[in-house]
């Protein structure tokens, strides 16, 4: 069962990402570039949205895979 407050922290980070429309590596971003709220928290929910191929990561930065949203 997936909890209120991580579907609000995955809704969060699409919308940051897709606003600075980081949907590929040459356009991935930093959570602190993206504005995402409190970017070091939840890293295990962070984690998952990798492992689930929603978002990708390069180093620091993320984008998101669109055809998984």
């Amino acid at each position: 069962m997936v909890m209120p407050v991580m579907l609000m922290r995955k809704r969060h980070i699409i919308g940051k990402l897709l606003k600075m429309n980081a949907v590929s590596e040459e356009n991935a971003v930093t959570f602190n570039e993206a504005g995402v709220i409190n970017p070091n928290g939840f890293h295990g929910f962070t984690l998952h949205l990798v492992k689930q191929g929603i978002l990708h990561q390069c180093g620091e930065k993320y984008y998101l895979d669109t055809t998984k949203l």
